[in-house]
């Protein structure tokens, strides 16, 4: 089997990177005026949830981008929102928090591909869903029929009307899916509110290199090899059947099993032969809308003269009315350096901004890098984003004190992600996210373009899910033994 992976799962590289983290020893003339050696960026998700927890509701690889704890965001929901806002919220987790015990009854870790699933899901589980549904009472049990139904709908039951609460739940369900929540699963909602707000929920920043240090780790303790740098030029289809992959260097790698792209449904499709594609399929994938891309900038600072209460992460929403979803409105600012000053050199931080799925890929579409055109739209398009970091950082701040300057734009990210998307824009309760199966046989898909969507948590499930396909119900049936779920 091999595995063809473009995006990592939602880790990105701004700058064409394909690391966990980028460190900063060199910038061109036109990004920064000195050269800095030290800093350390996570080039993806740096905030995580749920992965010390065990058994049957572990998380699968859980990405969390704002976690506040129930006591801390009770006291801000209070002072900025108002009474009416705390009785709705509390309201709100009264409901959900006993749906995630449906939510979570079934690992996805159980999942696979084929009739299998009767074995290591059905069976092993079915006795303990039933069981879950029993506890919740008929009210709550009744609300679970609805999991796959968008999370607006939830909210609407519940009568929630308060403006705080559902732009606030909206920007969630955008930071983790790419739609708002009239769109999103509320299954995905739901497993990640018991993350999110449940009591005892605690903050994990180790940086995303120690993650995918762990994952190499236990690829080649199984045999398993990987290659970085090379770069797949085509899939290989003989009699219709994927055999292996071509690489831009000219090697041919034969695949023993199967051929496995972890690529969006779009750079998929670029790699396969235009003849042994089905009409249905291409059009399904050629017609299927995108989410938009995304801005960045990484900034390294002295910390001398900035306040010593700086918090980790910030959202900046400039407009509300406007919407979570309308460009340069929301601005995400994570700075990991506060609890962990090992990711640079002394007395200095390291900073993450970037607006999420919300840069048309329309403004920089045909430009050229180089070109001064291009320079000018990065400065411009970055400006939002630069005041987000002075409103949230406060005073002593200074943007000419920045010894790091970096910023990336859709152009930067296309290098990993067709148009520098975030992935499909699929509508909760109009429509699905694709299967894993291909109509190529051995050919098979995980990532943001396959169920059960966008997110860590949900690609981790999807290559769980494809990865459980490719072995017997009995291998599989061990590893579930083998990690007491």
């Amino acid at each position: 089997m091999m595995m063809i992976s473009m995006m990592g799962g939602r880790c990105y590289s701004s700058y064409g990177g394909s690391n966990g983290d980028r460190k900063s020893m060199s910038k061109s003339k036109s990004e920064a005026d000195v050269v800095v050696i030290g800093y350390n960026f996570d080039s993806g998700p740096s905030l995580f949830s749920g992965l010390q927890s065990r058994g049957p509701q572990a998380n699968p690889l859980a990405q969390v981008l704002d976690a506040l704890g129930p006591t801390e965001f009770f006291k801000d929901l209070q002072q900025y929102a108002g009474p009416n806002a705390v009785l709705e919220w509390r309201k709100l987790l009264d409901a959900v928090l006993p749906l995630s015990t449906a939510a979570m009854a079934l690992p996805p870790l159980s999942i696979r591909g084929d009739l299998g699933v009767l074995s290591t899901a059905a069976a092993r589980y079915g006795p303990s869903l039933i069981k879950s549904f029993l506890q919740m009472g008929p009210g709550a049990a009744l609300g679970a029929t609805k999991l796959l139904r968008p999370f607006s709908e939830i909210l609407d039951d519940l009568q929630l009307k308060d403006p705080f609460i559902r732009n606030w739940i909206d920007l969630l369900s955008f930071l983790l899916a790419g739609v708002k929540a009239n769109a999103v699963l509320s299954a995905e909602m739901v497993y990640m509110f018991a993350e999110w707000y449940k009591p005892g929920c605690c903050l994990e920043l180790h940086g995303i290199a120690a993650i995918v240090d762990a994952l190499v780790r236990g690829l080649e303790k199984f045999g398993g090899r990987i290659s970085l740098q090379s770069h797949v030029e085509n899939i290989v289809v003989e009699n219709d059947r994927a055999i292996g992959v071509k690489l831009r260097s000219g090697q041919f790698i034969r695949a023993k099993k199967a051929v496995v792209s972890n690529a969006s449904m779009w750079d998929t499709l670029k790699l396969l032969p235009k003849e042994v594609v089905p009409k249905s399929y291409s059009d399904r994938v050629n017609t299927t809308t995108q989410c938009d891309s995304f801005m960045h900038l990484h900034l390294g600072f002295d910390a001398e003269g900035i306040r010593s209460d700086l918090g980790i992460h910030h959202i900046v929403v400039n407009d509300w009315k406007r919407g979570v979803d309308a460009d340069q409105n929301v601005v995400l600012i994570s700075i990991p350096s506060v609890l962990s000053p090992n990711l640079t050199p002394h007395g200095k931080h390291v900073l993450h901004a970037y607006m999420p799925g919300t840069e048309p890929f329309e403004l920089w579409e045909g430009l050229d890098r180089r070109s001064a055109e291009y320079r000018n739209l990065k400065a411009e398009r970055s400006e939002v984003m630069w005041k987000a970091v002075e409103r949230a950082i406060g005073p002593g701040f200074s943007r000419e004190k920045c010894e790091v300057k970096l910023v990336g734009s859709p152009l930067t990210r296309k290098v990993s992600s067709n148009r520098g998307t975030y992935g499909p824009a699929v509508q909760a309760g109009s429509d699905t996210f694709p299967g894993h199966s291909t109509p190529i046989a051995q050919l098979y898909c995980c990532g943001d373009s396959t169920f059960p969507g966008i997110g860590v948590p949900a690609v981790a499930a999807s290559g769980a899910i494809v990865a459980n396909s490719l072995v017997s119900v009995s291998q599989h049936s061990k590893l579930l033994d083998a990690i007491a779920i």
